[in-house]
């Protein structure tokens, strides 16, 4: 009898810790939709302006291209990467898409993507080959990146303009059932990067290398191969996105992208992807850019706070997010 009930006892607190892994491993998934969700219900109850479809209209085209950005970064960061360039990329790939556009529209979507992919390509070989860290590797993409930009706008006092009847402007500026085509290039991109990661051969590598890269490498897996092409993913991205923003501003700005990258970095953390790799979702960095979103949205709204609100607010948010995340992780290492 004392024995059945000593074997009762220990499977009390085992179903506890079984069910807190469930319960933690559902908040870190889908965190980040259920905030979004509160807050969209929230700011709808209080601004009256905030549910148009104007309103979401502008919040989906303003947090398009930083969806494309964040969609290469999540790939890094599962990998246990980050990658600093993107926001220089960002601005690269506006200012070359606008300069090639004089000669056609594929050569303005093309040059972008040759150009920046070359800058991750780059990135991707000296992470993958020399083992440098990849904060500092980025760090020098960045500069680099930024350097490169300058010279080719004469230190920013050039700017290109995209030509009134070239066809990149209807990328640009198109709308599909009330959405720009960025918002719905955006989306496809998401699918397509959502499909890469959980059913291919190489996704699975990518959350491989960010549990462990030692095991990765034991298990037969082409690490040094998967991070090049991360890195080559998230270069390509960020260009192509700065050549949607430049259909859409019709110039090459060369001031824009500037803290980008730490949008992107907060977003991808946001949306439940750990800063230590080995997981995370494209579904969950759309809530979290849209959830960025929706904040910059409701500090406009009420109309008397600065811009610099939003940055305190995000980075307030981003701590509150990692340290819960940390605290989920705990939860789920219990077994």
């Amino acid at each position: 009898m004392t024995a059945v009930m000593t074997a009762e006892t220990q499977q009390v607190p085992e179903k506890r810790i079984a069910r807190s892994e469930r319960v933690a491993a559902l908040a870190q998934r889908h965190g980040a939709l259920a905030v979004l969700l509160i807050a969209i219900a929230v700011a709808s109850l209080v601004f009256d302006s905030f549910a148009t479809f104007d309103n979401v209209t502008g919040i989906s085209i303003q947090s398009s291209f930083l969806v494309v950005v964040a969609l290469g970064m999540t790939f890094v960061i599962i990998t246990g990467g980050i990658d600093l360039s993107v926001g220089s990329v960002f601005a690269l790939g506006g200012v070359v898409a606008a300069w090639a556009s004089q000669y056609g529209f594929v050569p303005a979507l093309l040059a972008p993507l040759l150009v920046c992919g070359a800058v991750g390509l780059v990135n991707g070989l000296v992470i993958a080959y020399t083992g440098l860290a990849p904060f500092i590797v980025t760090l020098a993409s960045l500069l680099g990146a930024r350097g490169l930009l300058l010279a080719i706008t004469d230190e920013g006092a050039k700017t290109y303009l995209v030509p009134r009847d070239s066809t990149l402007l209807d990328l640009g500026r198109g709308t599909f059932l009330g959405f720009g085509y960025p918002v719905w290039l955006a989306v496809l991109l998401c699918v397509l990067g959502g499909v890469l990661l959980q059913r291919t051969r190489y996704g699975q590598g990518v959350y491989a290398i960010g549990g462990s890269e030692d095991a990765a490498a034991l298990m037969g897996l082409p690490v040094a191969r998967i991070k090049v092409l991360t890195y080559l993913l998230s270069g390509l991205l960020a260009g192509f996105a700065g050549a949607l923003n430049a259909a859409r501003l019709g110039s090459g700005v060369t001031i824009l992208g500037v803290g980008m990258e730490l949008d992107a970095i907060a977003a991808v953390v946001i949306g439940g992807t750990l800063l230590i790799g080995g997981a995370g979702t494209v579904s969950g960095t759309l809530c979290g850019v849209l959830l960025l979103g929706v904040i910059q949205n409701v500090i406009n709204q009420i109309g008397n706070l600065t811009s610099s609100v939003q940055s305190v607010v995000s980075g307030a948010f981003l701590v509150v997010v990692v340290v819960t995340q940390s605290y989920l992780s705990r939860v789920r290492r219990l077994r």
